[in-house]
């Protein structure tokens, strides 16, 4: 009568409760404040997920520039001249990639991330950003 994932049970003689199950799944592992929306290639971001402009239309440059040395934090306002524009980001841990910012936020960049073979819309925490370069 009543779908597998619904139980229904009684704490209490007169008191009729609801118990929602939802199986068990396996959480997604990310480092600190950042998110990858991974999936089918999108053109747009999640909606109220900032600008709707696409990812780029061809890939990166082949070639990985020098880092700069950044004695500060990174700050919304520096990274905010990249918007738009293929960026080369450095994260605290050694990590390093390709990026087109289409979103800046107090906290945190959102726009298109290179992996290689295509663009994925990704979100990072601005702490979480040693270094980066715009072209």
């Amino acid at each position: 009568m009543y779908p597998n994932h619904i139980h229904m049970y009684y704490t209490y003689p007169n008191s009729h409760e609801a118990y929602l199950y939802s199986p068990p799944f396996q959480e997604e592992i990310y480092y600190h404040g950042e998110r990858q929306f991974g999936g089918f290639p999108s053109a747009f971001p999640p909606p109220g997920q900032g600008s709707t402009a696409g990812p780029p239309t061809s890939p990166p440059p082949s070639y990985v520039p020098q880092q700069q040395v950044e004695a500060f934090a990174v700050d919304p306002g520096g990274i905010r001249r990249c918007l738009f524009r293929y960026t080369y980001v450095w994260l605290r841990g050694f990590e390093q990639f390709w990026f087109y910012p289409t979103f800046v936020g107090r906290n945190s960049v959102a726009g298109y991330r290179w992996t290689g073979f295509r663009w994925v819309y990704f979100g990072i925490d601005l702490r979480q950003i040693q270094s980066f370069t715009c072209f």
